[in-house]
């Protein structure tokens, strides 16, 4: 059986592929709490990210009808209008959330 060059190509980008992902698991194999390639890629910093109002229930892990309830005897709560929409930015909200805990 004769491999084509493009075989040898894909064999070898496999390998270096492996070896790469094998070497960024072994850094944080004894650090449980390290972020790993994926992590880094896709959860960015989420500093810009906006909640739309319908949807804060499920970053407050409440009912709709409590989140609601929450932000109107709030009206400190971090959050932001445009286009008359609603919106909280994830990480304000998550401190203001902090602060109220203590």
């Amino acid at each position: 059986m004769e491999v084509f060059p493009i075989g040898y190509i894909a064999i070898a980008f496999g390998i270096a592929a492996a070896g790469y992902f094998i070497g960024e698991g072994l850094k944080n194999f004894k650090n449980a709490d390290g972020k790993d390639l994926i992590n880094n890629l896709f959860n960015e910093d989420d500093e810009h990210e906006l909640i739309k109002e319908k949807d804060v229930h499920h970053f407050l892990g409440t009912s709709k009808e409590d989140a609601s309830l929450l932000i109107s005897e709030h009206p400190d709560v971090p959050h932001v209008k445009l286009n008359g929409k609603v919106y909280f930015p994830k990480a304000k909200l998550r401190e203001w959330l902090l602060k109220m805990g203590d």
